[in-house]
């Protein structure tokens, strides 16, 4: 018996012809593998691992504690074998197909929060704008310990992975370890039914738009335009510049950050992916025409900008279209493809590695910002600041054309830049690009 369920997992591992179908959309997903391609076999399986393979089985199935039957050990092997390869490749069930199509179309019920597997740890990539875990105070970086009381266990992170989800309204409690702290916190939150709005914005001034997109799904290019259309419409002008923030943004599809990158720039390479597989590798080049027109861009980035988020901040540094602020990112520079086994199984494996326009693989390395910021915040003042005065608050003094009644120290109206101080650092540069990008005036000469 055993021996023909060994000849049947080597079989299914073997033949291509089960990687015909189309698989679901994916994040980071490439073109799907034609069943034709055939990856060169170089060596035969190690007749000695076979032996320690079935050894250890037989033994499973003799000793252990409790009976154990076949379907059980055959699907720990296969999680197992993938699980080793690295943090990204998985078997997926049914359920797991239907939440990662939830994920790249942007409603699924849950806490808003990216995670992935480090080392044995539950770590939080980023958690979703206006999210439950956002709103609770989960950040990139954590790591989650327990969940409801019960450890995260490092040899079952995919049932601690599936435990986060769940029917809306329903209360769960995480034990988390922020990042440069001693101990644990325990976070309760309500489960929700998440509905992302990838892409978000508005006028900081007059002239200087805010974008922020959080997540890449299959809309988040048309969300874009559309937003962008829409800002350049309420400032009646075309705009000076904009601030795009990629801060906590996990990533999503490839296919979505190459459409994002294209509409910011006028022409380059925006990424290449090279894999073992000639259909891996491929070349993405932006075409004419850029929404903003050429006005100056500075991107946000930290260190939960992940995976597509990065393609995007790579493609617009190495083309020298925007200016990067912020954090060095994640690190992500690795293309997962979903090949389907049968109409309820995929494989979700890494099959190719990305690489910026100038040839820089930033797997595990990150892409560092031009001008790296600290991880400060803004506070304001309890008292009111002394005053300043100038030559207008002087008695009798001479009037001015252009004198206007106030104070003297303008006040920012704009929340976000009274608490954010990256966002406050992205606007300065932002102003002081537009100044140099506008042409130098031209005196009038009679001749």
């Amino acid at each position: 018996m055993f021996l023909r369920l060994l000849a049947t997992l080597l079989l299914v591992i073997a033949s291509p012809a089960l990687l015909a179908a189309d698989p679901p959309a994916a994040p980071d997903a490439m073109p799907p593998v034609a069943a034709s391609a055939k990856a060169p076999v170089k060596d035969a399986v190690d007749l000695a691992d076979i032996r320690a393979f079935t050894a250890v089985y037989s033994l499973v199935k003799q000793a252990y504690v409790d009976d154990v039957d076949d379907h059980r050990l055959m699907q720990a092997a296969i999680h197992g074998l993938l699980g080793g390869l690295d943090p990204h490749s998985e078997y997926l069930g049914k359920e797991q197909i239907a939440d990662l199509n939830e994920d790249t179309s942007g409603n699924y019920d849950g806490l808003g929060i990216e995670v992935v597997q480090v080392d044995g740890t539950l770590r939080v990539v980023a958690p979703i704008d206006e999210s439950p875990a956002e709103r609770a105070g989960v950040k990139a970086g954590d790591i989650i310990v327990r969940i409801d009381s019960k450890p995260v266990q490092s040899d079952d992170l995919d049932a601690a992975v599936a435990s986060l989800r769940g029917k809306p309204g329903t209360p769960i409690t995480l034990n988390v370890l922020h990042e440069k702290q001693p101990t644990p916190v325990d976070i309760v939150m309500k489960r929700e039914v998440i509905r992302v709005a990838s892409v978000r914005g508005r006028l900081l001034e007059p002239g200087y738009a805010y974008l922020r997109v959080s997540q890449f799904q299959a809309e988040t290019g048309s969300q874009l335009r559309k937003k962008i259309e829409r800002l350049i419409a309420d400032n009646k002008a075309p705009l000076h510049g904009a601030v795009l923030d990629l801060r906590s943004n996990p990533g999503g599809l490839l296919t979505s950050a190459v459409e994002i990158s294209d509409e910011l720039l006028n022409e380059g390479v925006i990424v290449t992916t090279r894999g073992r597989l000639k259909e891996s590798d491929l070349s993405f080049r932006a075409t004419p025409g850029d929404l903003l027109d050429g006005a100056p861009l500075v991107v946000l980035v930290d260190n939960g900008t992940a995976s597509a988020a990065e393609i995007v901040a790579g493609a617009l540094k190495d083309n020298h279209r925007a200016l990067l602020m912020g954090r060095r990112t994640f690190g992500k520079g690795s293309v997962q493809t979903v090949l389907p086994l049968d109409a309820e199984h995929a494989v979700k494996l890494t099959t190719a590695r990305y690489y910026t326009p100038s040839g820089v693989s930033i797997q595990a390395a990150g892409i560092q910002p031009d001008i790296a910021l600290g991880d400060f915040a803004l506070s304001q003042r309890e008292t009111d600041t002394t005053p300043s005065y100038g030559e207008r608050d002087l008695r009798n003094h001479l009037k001015g054309a252009d004198e206007t009644t106030g104070p003297s120290t303008p006040t920012v109206a704009n929340r976000d830049l009274q608490q954010d101080y990256a966002l406050n650092e992205a606007l300065n540069a932002l102003k002081a690009l537009a100044l140099r990008s506008r042409p130098a005036p031209t005196a009038n000469k009679n001749g």
